[in-house]
C-alpha cells in the first residue's frame, strides 16, 4: 500500500466522482483509477461501487476512509512537525467554528495568523459544534472554536474562552416585552420558539437549561444561521433564548434577562486534540489568540 494510493483513494471518497477528483489531484483519469484497482487489489476488497455518473463508498470503503484520513494527517503532522523544528511553520491549518462564538473573532485571528505565518494554507469550515468535535477528535481538523458540547475525552480536550448568560430575544410588541426585565425559564412555557438545529451548541446548552428547569418547551422554527434566527424573531414568528452577544446584533428587539438560569449557561471552548497530537499550525494560532486575549 503506497501513501499516493491513500490519497487517490481520499479524494475520489470526498468527490464522489473519479473525473473531479483527477482535476483535483492533477492527474490523469486512467492513471487514478490504476490506483485505485491497485489498492482495492491490496486489500482484496472493492472500495467503491460505481455507476455513469457518480461513485459510492462500499462498506470496507467506509472503513478504510477513517483510518485514511488518520494516517494522513499523521504524515502531514510529521512534516509540520520537522519544519517547527526548523523555525517554520507551514503546511495546514484546518479550522472549524460555530457562527458567533463568544471569546475570539475568528475572522481577525485568521487576518493576523497569515500575516505571521504566509506559508501555511488556511482551511475553514463552519459547522454545528457537535460536528465539529467529532472531526477534532477524528484529526479531520487541528482545531475549533464552539460552544462546549461535550466532556473531554482522550482525543479531544477544551481550552475555555468565554462563558455567557442566557437571554430572551423577542418583538418589542410581545407580550413579554411589557414584562419586566428579568424573566425565568416558567415564563416561557407557553412560548413558540426559534432556534438552532440539535448540532449546534447554542441549541443544546438552551435545551439543558430547560430540561434542568423542567420546563418543556416548543422548537417550531430551526434555523441554521444567527441573522436567520434574528429575523424570524424581528417578524414576530416566535422568541429566542440565546447567549447575551447576540442582542447586540440587531437593536429593534427586546432582550430580557432569565433570572434563574446561572451566570454561565453557554460556553465557547477552542477544541484540540491532546497536546502530543497538536499540529504546529494550531498551537501557533492558539499562541496568537492567547496574546491577543492578554
Amino acid at each position: 500500500m503506497e501513501l499516493r494510493h491513500l490519497q487517490h483513494f481520499v479524494a475520489v471518497a470526498e468527490d464522489r466522482h473519479f473525473t473531479r477528483a483527477a482535476e483535483r489531484l492533477m492527474v490523469s483519469q486512467s492513471g487514478l483509477s490504476a490506483s485505485i484497482r491497485a489498492l482495492e487489489r491490496d486489500l482484496r476488497a472493492p472500495l467503491f461501487v460505481r455507476s455513469t455518473r457518480r461513485v459510492t463508498l462500499t462498506e470496507a470503503g467506509r472503513a478504510l476512509l477513517v483510518e485514511a484520513e488518520r494516517i494522513l494527517a499523521q504524515v502531514r503532522a510529521a512534516h509540520e512537525a520537522v519544519a517547527a523544528v526548523q523555525g517554520v511553520v507551514r503546511g495546514t491549518l484546518s479550522l472549524g467554528a460555530e457562527q458567533c462564538v463568544a471569546g475570539v473573532h475568528v475572522a481577525g485571528l485568521l487576518a493576523a495568523f497569515r500575516q505571521r505565518h504566509p506559508e501555511v494554507e488556511i482551511r475553514l469550515r463552519q459547522e454545528g459544534g457537535l460536528a465539529l468535535a467529532e472531526d477534532v477528535a477524528a484529526g479531520r481538523l487541528d482545531l475549533a472554536f464552539a460552544y462546549r458540547t461535550r466532556a473531554d475525552s482522550d482525543q479531544l480536550r477544551s481550552v475555555p474562552l468565554a462563558t455567557e448568560p442566557m437571554t430572551l430575544l423577542c418583538h418589542p410588541e410581545h407580550p413579554l416585552a411589557a414584562a419586566g426585565p428579568d424573566l425565568t425559564l416558567g415564563d416561557l412555557a407557553e412560548e413558540v420558539f426559534v432556534d438552532f438545529h440539535p448540532g449546534w451548541g447554542p441549541r443544546r446548552a438552551t435545551d439543558e437549561a430547560f430540561a434542568s428547569a423542567c420546563v418543556l418547551r416548543t422548537v417550531s422554527l430551526e434555523v441554521n444561521d444567527v441573522h436567520s434566527l434574528l429575523d424570524l424573531v424581528e417578524e414576530g414568528l416566535g422568541v429566542a433564548a440565546v447567549p447575551r452577544h447576540f442582542r447586540h446584533k440587531r437593536d429593534s428587539l427586546h432582550a430580557a434577562s432569565l433570572a434563574d438560569t446561572g451566570k454561565a449557561v453557554y460556553e465557547t471552548v477552542a477544541l484540540l486534540p491532546p497536546p502530543h497530537a497538536t499540529s504546529p499550525a494550531a498551537r501557533a494560532l492558539m499562541k496568537l489568540l492567547e496574546r491577543d486575549r492578554r
